[in-house]
């Protein structure tokens, strides 16, 4: 019976580079995929998923609109597809999770979901929420503060690096908008803020 994973981690954890590596498992040994990112996160360019270390592969694009089990359904029933694996998962709707759900549960089809658990306040994405409720599989990918200890936080920063409070959830960046770190320093850096 096929499952629905969460992989889920703080920023700089590799999250893009293992979606990437399973993809190419499934790919080496002969099997189809489908992969699957945020429209909203247009860094790795039109259709792309790249991880930080420069992996990178094609993927269709999800909006919030997007009927991700028809789609992924319509190809299935043409072609059998051994694995759907989506990145920025933290970006799905509730119902898109359940679509997935649904994808694993009904065509028996495995769906690997990649994503954050929390934004820059500590608080859950909706996607997130959903996929913490009831995927089948819940994997901590780790990520390091600069201390050493695990980071499990987002830290959102300004031009200058200074800890950002407030906001929308949702602003895309990398490296020079969030900085991972432990819930301590984290927490620290907030009350600065």
């Amino acid at each position: 019976m096929a499952k629905l994973y969460f992989y889920y981690a703080s920023m700089n954890a590799g999250k893009s580079a293992t979606l990437l590596q399973a993809n190419f498992n499934y790919i080496e040994r002969g099997m189809r995929t489908m992969l699957w990112t945020a429209a909203i996160d247009n860094r790795g360019g039109a259709g792309a998923i790249e991880s930080r270390i420069g992996l990178h592969a094609d993927a269709h694009r999800f909006a919030a609109d997007t009927d991700l089990h028809g789609s992924v359904q319509a190809l299935h029933r043409s072609r059998p597809l051994s694995c759907v694996l989506v990145d920025e998962a933290q970006f799905l709707s509730a119902e898109q999770v359940w679509q997935l759900a649904r994808l694993a549960d009904g065509e028996n089809i495995p769906v690997l979901c990649y994503g954050l658990r929390t934004d820059f306040r500590g608080e859950l994405f909706p996607g997130s929420a959903v996929l913490l409720g009831i995927a089948d599989a819940l994997v901590e990918l780790k990520a390091v503060c600069h201390c050493g200890r695990k980071a499990t936080m987002n830290l959102r920063v300004d031009a200058e690096g200074a800890a950002v409070s407030h906001g929308a959830q949702t602003e895309i960046g990398g490296n020079d908008r969030y900085v991972a770190l432990c819930r301590r320093h984290f927490g620290e850096a907030l009350g600065s803020a």
